[in-house]
């Protein structure tokens, strides 16, 4: 789960939290031994029976205190010291087979996939140079790391039909990644539609949210609060009054999902689909809305991901842990990018009114259909289009009909209905072949994106 920035001022306790919880490029404070450390295979360390008594009672103090649900976390606890004094872990000497069936045991009361324990290095002499880092220069690595990973935009582009598409793999805090995200953003600032690919996004910063949101909106708008536990306390979450560039508030938007898209990257869907500001297409997204603090123990070789909050939207009144989004438009997340981008392009055509815009957005449309829905035709079809037609000659090769016009390359040819025939690498050019009264083709016309056509008649 992640939130927006706080109309008024968080806690230096929650930012922390909220850093930690949304992958922001900011360290919280910690000794060596607290650092997580992911563990595995045969160098994994062991733990002792008192430990794993340690670490349940560990547990379930943090539970009690924090976790978000008290009555949730009363009975998690109920359970580890259940399983506990029925020996169900006394085999698990191995902390990341111990860890994976605390988790187990935690996720099968709560549901909560951000709820989790893990392992992590005990040892006080480091063996990774990270390690004897000051904060300031581990937070100047990660700074490094995320511009060089460009905070997680992996593409923004302009596509047919003037429509916009950024690619965005995570949330970075806006602090670090808002210059970049701001100029993505004005990029695509008079696009007449705009697609958002979420699939591969895991999450990240609700400050990130709330600068993208911003864009979409013509004034603040609520777009989540957010409930601290330890406090008793609710932030709200708005959108920004102003934005460095133009905004694209009249510009339609879809957002793609997939069932790896998740916490801030659910947010976002979550917040869009509410206020319907977006429509939303692919798969259900994974489910996980509540924020996290990572917790860990001196002399425990093990750590916990808690979640300590939780969203609630103002119009729903809930979120969406563990059901996920469910989009408005249902397709494997594979095909989520070409139904989004047909499905705008046939709304701006129903919107435009100039007759060359909307045969452009029409001549694309009827493209993507001909990708998505392959004709097949065999070779005694294909051959009654073979011949010249002026200066244009079509033939076949290794069963394909390719056409070249005099003195240029050819190109391979593909069905696309009705005599129609689109070619591969050459798409602002179609072929509309025509028959005579007996069936026979006679005649071609050369169709062009700009609504141009030129006719040739059969001459051998």
């Amino acid at each position: 789960m992640n939130t927006a920035m706080s109309r008024r001022p968080l806690s230096a306790a929650i930012v922390v939290l909220l850093a930690i919880l949304c992958g922001a490029f900011m360290l919280p404070a910690q000794s060596a031994a607290q650092r997580v450390v992911m563990m595995g295979g045969e160098d994994e360390p062991r733990i002792t029976k008192e430990q794993r008594s340690q670490a349940v009672d560990s547990i379930n103090a943090a539970l009690l205190e924090i976790y978000v649900f008290p009555d949730v976390a009363q009975e998690m606890t109920k359970l580890l010291r259940k399983n506990l004094k029925d020996g169900k872990y006394d085999d698990l000497d191995r902390v990341g087979a111990f860890s994976e069936r605390l988790t187990e045991d935690l996720r099968s009361i709560s549901h909560d996939l951000h709820l989790s324990v893990q392992p992590r290095q005990l040892d006080p002499e480091p063996q990774d140079p990270a390690d004897t880092l000051t904060d300031e220069q581990r937070l100047q690595r990660r700074l490094n790391q995320a511009r060089r990973d460009n905070f997680s935009f992996r593409k923004v582009e302009r596509l047919t039909g003037n429509i916009g598409y950024l690619k965005l793999n995570g949330f970075a805090d806006a602090a670090y990644g808002g210059p970049t995200a701001i100029a993505a953003m004005n990029f695509l600032g008079y696009c007449d539609a705009l697609i958002i690919d979420l699939r591969e996004n895991g999450g990240g910063s609700p400050s990130m949210i709330q600068l993208i949101s911003s864009y979409l909106f013509q004034e603040p708008v609520h777009l989540n609060s957010f409930y601290v536990r330890q406090e008793d306390s609710i932030h709200q979450f708005w959108s920004q009054a102003y934005v460095p560039g133009p905004r694209l508030t009249d510009v339609p938007v879809w957002v793609l999902t997939s069932k790896y898209t998740f916490s801030a990257a659910e947010e976002f869907s979550y917040n869009l689909r509410n206020l319907e500001r977006a429509t939303l297409v692919g798969d259900t997204t994974g489910g996980g809305a509540h924020p996290v603090n990572r917790v860990a123990w001196d002399g425990l070789p093990l750590g916990m991901s808690l979640p300590f909050g939780r969203a609630i939207n103002p119009i729903t009144g809930t979120n969406w842990e563990g059901v996920g989004v469910a989009p408005h438009i249902v397709v494997p997340s594979e095909e989520a990018y070409d139904v989004a981008l047909m499905d705008a392009l046939e709304t701006l055509a129903e919107k435009k009114t100039d007759p060359q815009e909307v045969y452009a957005l029409h001549w694309a449309l009827d493209g993507l259909k001909a990708e998505r829905n392959k004709l097949e035709l065999d070779v005694d079809d294909l051959g009654q289009y073979t011949g010249t037609f002026g200066p244009r000659r079509f033939w076949i090769e290794d069963g394909i009909l390719l056409y070249q016009r005099e003195g240029r390359d050819p190109y391979p040819m593909f069905p696309m209905g009705d005599d129609l025939f689109g070619l591969k690498g050459l798409a602002y050019f179609r072929v509309q072949f025509e028959r005579d009264d007996n069936g026979r083709v006679v005649s071609l016309t050369g169709k062009y994106d700009n609504g141009h056509t030129d006719h040739n008649e059969k001459t051998e």
